[in-house]
């Protein structure tokens, strides 16, 4: 999860990374099932959902601040070329950049949906594996 993402002007770089940092949900139920032990295998329960609580709070919360920053940059972007335009109103370029922007602020902005969509379904299955051992706060 060490992964940062400094440069949101690339979108599909971005969303490669984004894709890599949601790993651990994605494999939420075989980590799950590989880290909680079954009533004939006595494991410490307690500490591996413990444990992988946290790796999963980590990674919501670099995710969601990863999304949000990028949002902040390109809204900032996009009123940048917005007071360009004003000045330069014929220049084609400007305006293909500020619809190309504008299409980069939505994508963001659904994907910090989807990005709560992720969070809710991997909470839910960690609930439903790891509540008899570890209730989060």
């Amino acid at each position: 999860m060490s992964l940062v993402i400094t440069e949101c002007g690339d979108y599909s770089a971005f969303q490669e990374a984004i894709k890599n940092m949601r790993k651990i949900d994605d494999l939420i139920i075989s980590t799950l099932n590989t880290a909680i032990p079954t009533d004939s295998f006595h494991a410490d329960g307690e500490s591996a959902c413990k444990d992988l609580y946290k790796k999963l709070e980590e990674g919501n919360n670099q995710r969601t601040n990863v999304i949000k920053n990028c949002i902040t940059v390109t809204a900032n972007r996009l009123k940048e070329l917005k007071e360009e335009r004003g000045t330069n109103a014929v220049d084609i370029s400007l305006t293909k950049a500020l619809r190309s922007e504008q299409t980069k602020l939505r994508m963001l902005q659904v994907e910090l949906t989807v990005e709560d969509m992720v969070q809710q379904r991997t909470a839910k299955v960690f609930h439903e594996k790891c509540r008899k051992y570890y209730k989060p706060l």
